[in-house]
């Protein structure tokens, strides 16, 4: 039999600690090997302890949990899976520490002292049992980054990128839309796997680093050229052409690939519209979300970017539309803006 795998628990109340104790120590494949209540200590016993998985609260005493993240980070890379509150605040510290290395998060349904916790225990395992397919070290990928004002754009385009990302994605976007210039001419939509809540503060944070306007996508408005529309989470994004004028909209239908918003479902309706005019780029992920979508667009004569391995967290969406051959360009996400430039 394989080791287990080796899971620290870190949470402010001790009810939780119990709880996620319960559910972890439950599977075959899994330990829990030590606690923390605090940030501060956190730190001390990753050190310590070096578990391969750590579940990190967000809001705890003395040091919270996107501090004692980086904190980790910096001495012990470590696979972390935050733990966050569907409050605005949380969402938002949530996206900062998924900036900073964090591999993943799952949400507490009612607030921390809650038996409703176990209603996301096969999330939490799930997650826990993906993290170990990631090496911590690729978490800590630091690129040069190039300034828009050293890109040339052309004035006018009737193009549109569909930008498509999963696990890790939150920081590949990062390197991706602060990077284009404020006369970017084509509009841009993102499909990144997410829950409600969460998307708006990841375009929040978006839209506070970038020249462009970057928000959460809202159903029935107009699709400018400069503009970012983020997918918001539990809703599949789309677009159509409205006696001439071309909206967004939001569909509540069925999960394609296990998932809503699907990549899938956004360059299917893209691409029936703009056809040879649509750029896809499919980044970071688990599973096979945009390999579809990314051969409609190919097969319409659009053009297709995938995030190469090396700034990957999970090679595995970009991975699966490289290896069906409909990958035109294979780049690093600091080097994708460039190519969109080049592209639009």
């Amino acid at each position: 039999m394989t080791d287990k795998i080796r899971v620290m628990i870190v949470d402010d109340s001790a009810f939780m600690r119990m709880v996620l104790k319960d559910i972890i120590d439950s599977q075959p494949d899994m330990k829990v090997v030590g606690f923390a209540s605090d940030g501060l200590e956190a730190v001390e016993k990753a050190l310590e302890l070096k578990p391969d998985v750590i579940t990190m609260d967000v809001e705890m005493p003395r040091l919270n949990g996107i501090e004692a993240l980086k904190l980790i980070m910096r001495k012990f890379p470590t696979r972390i899976i935050m733990v966050s509150s569907l409050t605005e605040e949380g969402a938002s510290i949530t996206i900062e520490a998924l900036r900073n290395g964090a591999v993943d998060f799952v949400t507490k349904p009612y607030g921390s002292i809650s038996m409703s916790f176990r209603q996301v225990a096969q999330e939490l395992l799930e997650k826990i049992r993906q993290a170990m397919e990631i090496d911590p070290k690729k978490l800590l990928f630091k690129p040069v980054l190039v300034k828009p004002s050293q890109q040339k754009v052309p004035s006018v385009s009737g193009k549109i990128v569909v930008i498509g990302a999963s696990t890790g994605g939150p920081r590949s976007l990062d390197m991706i839309i602060p990077q284009l210039p404020k006369n970017f001419p084509a509009p841009i939509l993102i499909v990144q796997h997410m829950p409600a809540g969460f998307t708006k503060s990841l375009a929040m944070r978006l839209n506070s680093m970038s020249e462009l306007t970057v928000k959460e996508a809202e159903d029935g408005e107009e699709v400018k050229p400069g503009h970012v529309y983020v997918a918001p989470g539990d809703f599949h994004l789309g677009i159509k052409n409205d006696n001439g004028i071309l909206k967004l909209f939001l569909d509540r239908s069925d999960k394609i690939n296990n998932v809503r918003p699907s990549i899938d479902f956004t360059l299917d309706k893209v691409a029936e519209i703009y056809k040879s005019k649509t750029v896809a780029v499919i980044l970071t992920g688990m599973g096979r979300d945009g390999t579809k979508g990314a051969f409609k667009v190919k097969f319409l004569g659009g053009k297709v970017i995938a995030e190469s391995q090396e700034t990957c967290v999970v090679f595995g969406m970009p991975k699966s539309v490289i290896e069906e051959g409909y990958a035109d360009f294979v780049l690093p996400a600091h080097k994708i803006p460039e190519k969109l430039v080049e592209l639009v």
